[in-house]
């Protein structure tokens, strides 16, 4: 009787532990890079949504009331982890057919400056609609119009504008202005006033259109015909076959094990996953047994710097659209490659930049968000039209931005993009090739359930705003808050011996960085979305310095 009653007893234990495991399996989070996106996506969820779902919805939505990078004339990276499986969407944007490897040099072979960043002719052929499709097509839930439409909601009705966006639209107006740059962005946001409601009537009838008929409501009919009528007036390339052929990719990510968990990150046309684990990987080999390096100290500062220098020689010689070079991912991520580029890194003084060379013997303006649904499904997904605002060019009957990521390809062979990283053939323009990125959506994985989902923009300093947030978490032990508000600094191997950092460092660190031999700017990086698991609980931020917001549901 005894040993009926105590068994009766363990099993009403291992039930009631069984509910409680499955409460905490129903939590989800969103990250997002403002207050619509956090808020559509959490809806989303509610409604029984999975992460693709929201992820989806949060897109369109940011293509609305972000348009610094939010976008549908751009593209970007989404990493996916579903029912356990990973999978990887590429739906960046592709040169157009007419592309040609000099379209932006002169006739002395030199570069025409801004020819790659304003205007139509610096606009690659975009992905995000299609991209979007394909990501409802294989893991979507919920019908696609639910969610498109609060992205037509909010263009049609209006949202209220941030004080941040109106200032970034002021600033870019008047950096067009200051160097008569001849662009018509200014046409159709110059009435973005801070805290009042703008609306976009032409951008709510093309988000209409993409509700009602999917992909063809962008690639095909009214939309097509008013962005190629609009290139062959502004001197640009994309035509009505760019717009039917192209098509996202499904790829794979890459995966490699590291400090016990399993990190899934961006293959090539990124450069960022390969660069994250050379970084994560020599900074374990070269960090000390003995005593661990404190966080953002000159030693810290100086070690992950020297390890960039090498990471940034490999990424310009190396990498490129795999569909066009052959790029050698297994042998940069090799533990033996890794462990010999760190064997000459300099823990003392800065390595001389031009004797940084590739090792093997043989190439600032996004928008991140980070999201894990009930299930444990999750997205980490950059999304981009290049720098702010793109090329300035906005398609007057459809109301969209147009991306400027032509300036992502090597231009001219070792000549610096407007974020000062240089490539060579492997990234020179060819026609219905992906240009080079450093968007590098990543999670890291143990015992089956997602710990990490991080991300950030900003051109080559989302690699840098990535690999360090796995170190806050991982390493010391941070919250996602502490994560994404602590400073951030980069150094990339040119500009030589430059570190850009955030502003809230030692100055007596900055000091010694300086009497080392390194030259520090203050600059601002991107905002990082970040979700992280904790003794099995949800934790999300968004950095403070942007209008994003972050929500846990429980």
């Amino acid at each position: 009787m005894k040993i009926h009653f105590l068994y009766c007893i363990f099993i009403v234990f291992i039930t009631l532990s069984s509910h409680a495991n499955e409460q905490k399996q129903q939590q989800a989070a969103v990250a997002m890079p403002d207050s619509y996106s956090a808020d559509v996506a959490a809806d989303i969820l509610r409604q029984g949504g999975n992460a693709i779902d929201a992820a989806i919805a949060a897109q369109f939505t940011l293509a609305v009331t972000l348009p610094e990078a939010g976008n549908v004339g751009g593209g970007g990276f989404m990493l996916v982890y579903k029912d356990k499986q990973v999978d990887f969407l590429d739906y960046r944007e592709q040169a157009p057919m007419h592309a040609e490897r000099d379209m932006y040099l002169d006739e002395n072979g030199d570069v025409i400056k801004g020819k790659s960043l304003f205007g139509a002719l610096a606009s690659g052929v975009p992905g995000t609609v299609d991209g979007m499709w394909q990501a409802h097509k294989k893991y979507g839930s919920l019908p696609w119009k639910n969610l498109v439409q609060p992205a037509v909601d909010l263009a049609q009705n209006g949202f209220i504008v941030h004080e941040k966006l109106a200032k970034n639209i002021q600033g870019i107006l008047n950096y067009y202005q200051r160097n008569d740059i001849k662009v018509n962005l200014g046409e159709y946001f110059i009435k973005a006033e801070a805290n009042k409601r703008f609306k976009q009537p032409a951008l709510a009838k093309t988000l209409s259109r993409i509700r009602d008929h999917g992909k063809k409501g962008f690639y095909q009919g009214k939309t097509a015909d008013y962005l190629v009528s609009f290139m062959e007036k502004h001197q640009g390339i994309i035509n009505h076959q760019d717009l039917i052929n192209y098509q996202a990719k499904w790829r794979t990510p890459i995966q490699t094990t590291w400090q016990g968990y399993t990190l899934l990150t961006a293959p090539p046309p990124s450069s960022g996953g390969i660069a994250i684990i050379q970084w994560l990987k020599m900074y374990e080999l070269l960090q000390s047994n003995e005593q661990k390096i404190k966080h953002n100290s000159l030693s810290y500062m100086h070690l992950l710097s020297e390890i960039g220098k090498r990471v940034f020689a490999d990424r310009a010689e190396y990498l490129g659209d795999p569909d066009f070079v052959k790029v050698p991912v297994s042998a940069l991520i090799d533990n033996d490659y890794i462990a010999k580029r760190a064997k000459s890194v300099n823990l003392n003084a800065i390595s001389n930049t031009d004797h940084i060379k590739p090792g093997l013997k043989e190439s600032e303006d996004t928008t991140h968000f980070s999201i894990i649904d009930q299930w444990g499904n999750a997205v980490s997904n950059t999304t981009t039209i290049n720098i702010s605002f793109g090329s300035g060019m906005v398609v007057p009957e459809a109301g969209f931005i147009l991306n400027d990521e032509m300036d992502d390809f090597s231009i001219k062979a070792g000549v610096p993009n407007v974020f000062g990283a240089v490539g060579g053939v492997a990234n020179e323009i060819q026609p219905h090739k992906r240009m080079l990125s450093s968007m590098t959506p990543t999670m890291l994985i143990k015992n089956d359930q997602v710990s990490l989902v991080t991300g950030s923009p900003g051109g080559t300093t989302i690699i840098t705003s990535v690999y360090q947030s796995i170190l806050n978490v991982i390493e010391f032990d941070m919250t996602a808050k502490q994560t994404v508000n602590s400073p951030r600094f980069h150094h990339q191997l040119l500009p030589k011996d430059v570190i850009r950092y955030h502003q809230g460092f030692d100055q007596q660190t900055i000091d010694g960085l300086t009497e080392l031999g390194y030259t520090m700017v203050e600059r601002r990086f991107g905002d990082l979305q970040l979700i992280s698991r904790k003794n099995g609980e949800l934790d999300a931020a968004s950095e403070a310095s942007g209008r994003g917001k972050s929500i846990v549901l429980n």
